[in-house]
């Protein structure tokens, strides 16, 4: 049994789906959920749900002790809404087994403070006919790993931020887990 935990900085919609997804999984759990945001949203959905939480500074992050608890807990790392920027020796630690969602069809819209609403916001400012989600691995810059996985969705003249939001929440609701669980299973017969 595979351990997946997942970093998130806020309300843990994403969280929450991937685990439900794995909850009657034989192939991977999700063990814990980290979170550098002591009232993150995230925190009360994973307690609901019987996952362990565990809260965080960014200090701690580049703690030998923190790095330690991961290695030893953890087989696959996944970003949903975290952030931070990881640590390099964590990323190197995690290579090929820490992947991110971004909101938007990278490159568009992607690198430091291009989060949430001020992607959507970006999105709709520039007049964009799609954006979508992008499943990418995790490396020292911002939004600048491999892309996994993307997946587009049209957008109307009339959308609003909260539009794009929204039609961007339902790609990531429904492609999430599953790209995880593909990667996963890919890991396992490696």
């Amino acid at each position: 049994m595979l351990n997946i935990m997942i970093f998130a900085s806020g309300s843990g919609t994403n969280a929450e789906n991937i685990i439900k997804h794995f909850s009657n999984s034989d192939l991977a759990r999700v063990s814990c959920v980290l979170t550098n945001n002591p009232n993150a949203g995230v925190i009360a959905r994973a307690e609901k749900m019987n996952i362990p939480v565990r809260a965080f500074s960014k200090t701690d992050m580049k703690s030998e002790e923190f790095s330690t608890f991961l290695k030893e807990n953890a087989d696959f790392i996944v970003l949903a809404g975290f952030l931070l920027m990881v640590p390099k020796a964590i990323i190197s630690e995690f290579h090929g087994r820490m992947i991110n969602i971004h909101p938007a069809l990278l490159p568009k819209y992607g690198g430091k403070g291009m989060y949430g609403m001020h992607v959507h916001q970006a999105v709709v400012e520039n007049r964009e006919k799609e954006s979508g989600i992008t499943i990418h691995y995790v490396n020292e810059h911002y939004d600048e790993g491999a892309i996994i996985f993307q997946k587009a969705v049209t957008l109307s003249d009339s959308d609003s931020p909260e539009d794009v939001a929204a039609k961007i929440h339902r790609l990531e609701q429904e492609n999430f887990p599953m790209i995880i669980e593909n990667l996963l299973k890919e890991l396992n017969a490696g």
